[in-house]
């Protein structure tokens, strides 16, 4: 499993060819690509505990940045562990918080994210992996620690801290655009080199294997080394807009995200930051360099996830290994007005880039608008494994879609985004053509529809001529939340 974090769905250089992507392209001709893949939430922790727990947020816990998955959740792991695989995760976690607590302490949290002496002698067990080389900087970041940091000094590396701004480091905070730091120090070098010796340790002991690529970028701050930071001329690139009035009949939060001082305190409960709840606007040269920024990064990351499919060739494992790439969740770059992530669920922040490919078993060249949801990732692998998934697991096993001998197992999917106790939650239920937006306490809402609105800049939900959809879909999602209630075991007996 190979992932980037908060990719759009559109920065793929075989359906965009503004960008240039080889590695990613030659996986669509290798694979299949999904078109209608949805994150389970649109934030870094919840999805990525979903990923490996085949459940929700809402049920597994990690119901927002700040939180944590609790040890004692079942992770596919831990199935993988025992069922003889090795199993590793290289670069980005994001199971736990950048602060701990006595109740809720935490491995990815300061001081203990700096303790080279501990990382230097842990690498798990952590989650059902029983082998993990973690970091969690984006970019400069000051959080740079863990196994990352070891192996920047492994490499020569001694003056890392230049690189990363304070109070770990001393670069400058005004540089943009632009990461000092030589390409063959970035994280990408270190994921890439570190996942190939997995690689070739499993190859070596004969062991099948279940290992997590996780990619940091394109995730904001937008920095990128030389020469990809000058790869992509700004001028020349599709840059995202909104167009006038699009928020006019939307919830009142994507209005005040274009005012210069919007106020947004009462959304906030437990003081701690609100993702998205800011003004958005943003200057059109600065839109543009960040477009051609991120677009350098994803580029980046493409070269080395080329190396990983190179090592996979070089020891005869393409043939006999199941590849999917894809995201946490999307990311607005100018599209309706937006930068970044929040509580906006338009397609390109709940749509994901989504590829499979595993030769002779998943069909080449081919794209599916078949529905896929991140939490399907823990049951469809242990099903194309021939192991048992879990009762407790509520994704669906997309085994029979992925290797084209159905053509969907699911009829919808649900994105949620619950980021304060109460003044921010919300779930979208989105299916073939429709997609619905409810509010906890909230009467309004949003109804997009996807066929003749693909922009999503109408919305339907107070339009008196779509007041039977509006209830034909409320009764939809509701039959969906109950659909997705776990059953830790099966009915044994009459009572």
């Amino acid at each position: 499993m190979i992932t980037s974090d908060q990719q759009h769905w559109d920065t793929i250089g075989a359906f965009n060819r503004e960008i240039h992507t080889p590695n990613l392209d030659r996986l669509v001709r290798e694979g299949t690509t999904f078109t209608r893949a949805y994150c389970p939430n649109p934030t870094c922790t919840p999805t990525r505990a979903s990923i490996i727990t085949g459940m929700y947020p809402s049920q597994h816990g990690a119901w927002t940045l700040g939180t944590k998955l609790l040890e004692d959740r079942h992770t596919v792991g831990e199935d993988f562990s025992a069922a003889g695989y090795t199993t590793a995760l290289i670069g980005k976690a994001h199971f736990q918080p950048l602060h701990g607590t006595e109740a809720y302490p935490s491995l990815e949290a300061y001081p203990k994210l700096q303790d080279l002496e501990f990382w230097r002698s842990y690498k798990g067990p952590f989650y059902g992996f029983d082998h993990v080389e973690l970091a969690r900087n984006h970019t400069n970041e000051a959080h740079v620690g863990q196994h990352y940091a070891l192996w920047l000094e492994e490499k020569g590396c001694t003056n890392w801290r230049d690189y990363f701004v304070a109070p770990t480091g001393t670069m400058d905070r005004a540089i943009k655009h632009t990461w000092p730091i030589p390409e063959e120090f970035h994280y990408n070098t270190w994921i890439a080199e570190r996942t190939n010796a997995v690689l070739e340790e499993s190859k070596a002991e004969d062991k099948p294997f279940f290992l997590w690529s996780s990619f940091f970028d394109p995730h904001p701050d937008y920095l990128v080394p030389a020469p990809w930071d000058a790869m992509y001329d700004p001028d020349k690139l599709t840059i995202p807009s909104i167009s006038p009035g699009e928020h006019d009949r939307n919830p009142p939060h994507f209005a005040k995200t274009q005012e210069e001082r919007p106020d947004f305190s009462h959304l906030r409960e437990t003081g701690n930051g609100i993702h998205g709840y800011h003004s958005h606007l943003t200057p059109e040269a600065e839109r543009k360099q960040l477009v051609a920024t991120y677009y350098g990064m994803i580029s980046l990351m493409d070269k080395y996830i080329g190396r990983i499919l190179d090592k996979l060739d070089e020891l005869d494992l393409t043939e006999n290994t199941i590849v999917v790439f894809t995201t946490d969740h999307g990311h607005f770059f100018g599209q309706h007005g937006l930068q970044y992530k929040g509580g906006f669920h338009y397609e390109d922040l709940m749509k994901l880039p989504f590829i499979v490919r595993y030769p002779d078993h998943v069909p080449s060249g081919v794209q599916s608008s078949a529905i896929q949801s991140l939490v399907d990732l823990a049951p469809t692998f242990l099903s194309f494994c021939g192991i048992d998934i879990p009762p407790i697991m509520t994704g669906v096993d997309q085994s029979e879609v992925w290797r084209g001998s159905n053509v969907c197992v699911r009829d919808h999917a649900i994105c949620e985004f619950h980021h304060e106790p109460t003044t921010i939650h919300q779930k979208t239920y989105v299916d073939e053509r429709y997609k619905i937006t409810v509010y906890y306490n909230q009467t309004y809402g949003e109804i997009f529809d996807l066929e003749q609105d693909p922009q999503e800049r109408h919305n339907l939900w107070d339009d008196p001529a779509y007041q039977s959809l509006k209830s034909e879909l409320l009764l939809k999602y509701i039959w969906a939340e109950l659909g997705k209630e776990p059953m830790p075991m099966p009915r044994i007996w009459h009572a």
